[in-house]
Parts: structure tokens; C-alpha cells; sequence
């Protein structure tokens, strides 16, 4: 595989409804590029699939898109309290190699729902308001580009509405929490009981505004999962249904959930062969507490907070580490970039989440180095202008001289919405050894994959060769 100087990312601003990339090239602070200008939907939730393509989808209760449904077909739902026949997609499948977009046909309700990638590369979708709440859903990706959404009734136990889902290392999901929701469940639909309480939940719930919801979920290394929500996290074994551990709150005490919106990541895994494997959690912007409430009845818009917080998960005594980001963001979405690097891009300077309180849109992309020392961690990029275990032998070719250390890492597909994106998971990839293969261009990378499903879930994932701490483009490898 090719290894160019610069790597891209697609970004879809739900507000315009713009398709765009940004190319990052640290040493040039990065170009953006218009791809599309209108892709018919507002892409609240996107999910990137093993054949290089993006699933994305917004509510179906808020009347007509800007893209209609194929061949005449028509959505007819009696119960919608807008558009009760509605002839217009509301979920899209955009084709990365081609640059083109067609519509899909869901049926239900998925405002604000969540999702994971099963083990063979199929994405189930859950929840949703009203008649989307008990709802599953099925996209099997496929290359005649006649697969479509799949709707399973009552595929859940419980009303789901701003939960998060992750993939365990079984193969099933976890749902956890949701609006009113202090517990969690499985899909598929365990034996007894399918519905375990939660309390953390419902000790994260502040009165009138939440912000606890959309729970950020990491799978740890010990198979046992951490939840943050609010302003703290518990590290919870969800087969004995016990907390194991809790986590100070992050100094300060101010919300980073939904409406608070920040984000976070599990920064990579790397040492996979090593006895004891380091985990950091990083989170980073939201909003003072308050700040909703203020913003929806007031109309007073709150600086956003400017920091991120750090935390090793499995410390004897884990303190969050605090550092301050170039600017203030709510509502800014992070993706764990295959050098190992996190970009920060979008959101608002003030405001909160939630019915179009956000405001001062920040258009500054900023790039977090995790291996550089406190107060050196952050790079700023150029400004778009536009609110909103395997011995798998690899080949590669280069353009230039190869330096190493050479990396391999491989990134598992994040389910993407409301500034968070869940299943986002990167592991630098242990024994690697190189050489030169014939022509001079042409080299060989061997590796070995993580010893443990608890490491690395089963599934898809996209696999990169880092040279110079610029990644090759990616290839779909199965973890079975």
C-alpha cells in the first residue's frame, strides 16, 4: 500500500449539511477541501464500514430532507407528528472512493440513538425517540449498493434515547443508560434478567439539565468496563454487575455529558506484550454547570470549558491530571488519528448542547500529542472557513526514506454521534520488524496482534504503517 505525505478525514458539519476533509499535514497546518456541498441530511450519527463506506442518518420527525427516497418509494408512519407521509431519506450511504452519496431507507425514529460494528463487520443500531425507542436496527454493508436498513421490533428491553453502546469482547453490545435510564442491557437479548440497574447513573443526574447522558464507555484491559458520565467514572464489571473502582471526580466539578458536551478517547494501547498494559482516558471541553439551563431559558451563553482531563485507569490511586486546551469547546468531536495523535475539531466557544444553544462556532482544529510533556501537548491547524494475535506480514511502499521506529497500528470503526464517538479504540501493535522487499521503494512489516479479546474486541479493524509519524492509508484486517 502507498504511504502519502498526508492523511484524510472526513468531517460531515451537520448544521450546513457540508461534506468536507481535512488533510492533516502537521508541518503545514493542514488543508481543508470541499468535497460535496450538500449530502441531503444533517449527519447526526456516522459510522465508518469495512468497505469504505460511511452510514449516516439523522431523526425522521422533523420533516422532509434535502434528498429523495429512490424509485418513488415513500415512508408512510401514521404517528409522526410531522411527515406522515414522507418521501425523503433521512439516513445516507456516502462512498469514500467515489465521492457520491445514495439514500437509505429507515423506518423508525433514530433521534439521537447510538450503534456499534458486530464482529463480521455488520453495524447494529439502537434505540431512538418515540416509535424508535425499543427498536434495532441492521446494515449489513454490501457491494451492489442494495443493502438497507433492517428494523428489528422490540429489540430492546427498555426505551433508549442518548445511550451509548459498546462491543464486548464476546462479540455482544452493552447499551448502557439513556434519558430516564439508570441501568443497562445486552444485544442480542440476553436469557435473565436483560436489565441490570445502574446507579452511578442516576447519581451523575443533575436535576433539570442531566448531564449524564451519552455515557462515555471504554472497554478496559482487563475486560471490565470504564463509564464516565457527569464528571466522574466508575470502573464497572458488568458480568458480577459490581463497581470495582471509583474515580475521583475531575478537579473543578463541572459537567462534561450531554448537555455539558465535551468529549473523550481511550488513548492507544500500546506494550500489548507487556504484563501490565498502561490505559489512559482523556476528556476533554464542556460546559460549566448551568450553562444549559442558562442558555435555554435565559439566553445567556457561558464560556465553554477550555481543559482537558487525564487519567490513568488502573493506577493504585488515579488522579485526573488537568491541562489547558488552546480554547474553549463544547459540542467538539475527537478522533484518535493512526500516528497516535488526537484531533480536536469543532464544537463552540459558549453555550451548551442541545436546541441550537451552541454559539461562536470554533473553526480551529487543534492536535493533542500524548507522548510530549505537560503544557507541550497541543498543535493548532489551519482554520476551516465553514462553521460547524497475527503474524500478518504487511507490504509498503514509500515514496521516500524509511526511519524508525516504523509503527503499525490498527484503529477499530467508531460509531459517531453527539461528540462522542463510541467503540474508538487504537492499539500500536508490538514486534515490529521490518526489511527492504526487492525494489528499493518496497518493504515488508511483520507484527503480532494483541494477546487478548479484552485488548482488542473481535472485529474489523483499519490497519496503518506509521513512517516518520506520518500514516500509510489503511487496510481492513478481521480480528476473528
Amino acid at each position: 500500500m502507498a504511504a502519502p505525505a498526508t492523511t484524510f478525514y472526513a468531517l460531515l458539519l451537520t448544521s450546513l449539511e457540508l461534506l468536507l476533509t481535512c488533510q492533516v499535514s502537521f508541518a503545514a497546518g493542514g488543508k481543508w477541501n470541499l468535497l460535496l456541498p450538500n449530502v441531503g441530511i444533517s449527519a447526526m450519527h456516522m459510522q465508518l464500514l469495512r468497505n469504505d463506506r460511511v452510514v449516516m442518518f439523522d431523526r425522521t420527525n422533523f420533516g422532509p430532507s434535502n434528498i429523495s427516497l429512490p424509485n418513488g418509494n415513500c415512508r408512510n408512519n401514521p404517528q409522526d407528528p410531522i411527515s406522515k407521509i414522507d418521501c425523503t431519506a433521512h439516513s445516507i450511504e456516502y462512498d469514500v472512493a467515489s465521492n457520491t452519496i445514495r439514500p437509505l431507507t429507515v423506518q423508525s425514529n433514530t433521534w439521537c440513538s447510538s450503534g456499534s460494528v458486530r464482529p463480521d463487520g455488520v453495524l447494529v443500531q439502537t434505540g431512538g425517540d418515540r416509535d424508535g425507542e425499543l427498536k434495532a436496527r441492521i446494515f449489513s454493508p454490501c457491494k451492489d449498493k442494495r443493502c438497507d436498513w433492517i428494523e428489528i421490533n422490540n429489540g430492546l428491553t427498555k426505551r433508549r434515547w442518548y445511550s451509548s453502546n459498546h462491543i464486548l469482547p464476546d462479540g455482544k453490545q452493552i447499551v448502557i443508560g439513556g434519558q430516564g435510564q439508570f441501568n443497562y442491557e445486552f444485544f442480542p437479548k440476553t436469557t435473565s434478567p436483560n436489565v441490570i440497574a445502574l446507579p452511578f447513573l442516576a447519581e451523575t443526574n443533575d436535576r433539570g439539565e442531566e448531564n449524564n447522558l451519552y455515557p462515555y464507555v471504554f472497554l478496559n484491559i482487563d475486560g471490565r468496563l470504564f463509564i464516565f458520565a457527569n464528571n466522574r467514572a466508575i470502573l464497572l464489571d458488568y458480568v458480577k454487575n459490581t463497581v470495582v473502582k471509583t474515580y475521583p471526580a475531575i478537579p473543578g466539578g463541572d459537567p462534561r455529558s450531554y448537555p455539558s458536551t465535551g468529549s473523550a478517547v481511550l488513548l492507544p494501547l500500546k506494550n500489548l506484550e507487556a504484563v501490565k498494559i498502561d490505559a489512559e482516558v482523556l476528556v476533554c471541553g464542556g460546559a460549566p454547570k448551568g450553562s444549559y439551563l442558562l442558555a435555554f431559558r435565559r439566553k445567556t451563553f457561558v464560556k465553554a470549558l477550555d481543559t482537558c482531563a487525564r487519567i490513568k485507569i488502573n493506577d493504585e490511586n488515579p488522579q485526573w491530571t488537568v491541562e489547558k486546551m488552546p480554547r474553549a469547546r463544547v459540542m467538539g468531536d475527537m478522533t484518535l488519528l493512526p500516528n497516535g495523535d488526537v484531533l480536536i475539531i469543532n464544537g463552540g466557544a459558549s453555550g451548551s448542547a442541545a436546541w441550537e444553544l451552541g454559539r461562536e462556532p470554533v473553526l480551529v482544529p487543534d492536535v493533542y500529542h500524548p507522548e510530549n510533556p505537560v503544557n507541550s501537548r497541543f498543535e493548532s491547524l489551519n482554520s476551516t472557513t465553514i462553521p460547524r494475535m497475527m503474524n500478518l506480514k504487511l507490504k509498503f511502499k514509500v515514496a521516500g526514506e524509511v526511519k524508525g521506529p516504523v509503527k503499525v497500528t490498527m484503529v477499530f470503526p467508531s460509531f459517531t454521534t453527539h461528540s462522542f464517538s463510541m467503540n474508538q479504540r487504537l492499539l500500536v501493535l508490538d514486534n515490529v520488524t521490518f526489511k527492504r522487499s526487492g525494489k528499493s521503494t518496497n518493504y515488508e512489516v511483520q507484527v503480532k496482534t494483541p494477546r487478548s479479546a479484552n485488548i482488542a474486541p473481535p472485529g474489523y479493524y483499519m490497519m496503518f504503517v506509521v513512517n516518520q509519524n506520518i500514516p500509510s492509508e489503511g487496510i481492513w484486517v478481521r480480528l476473528q
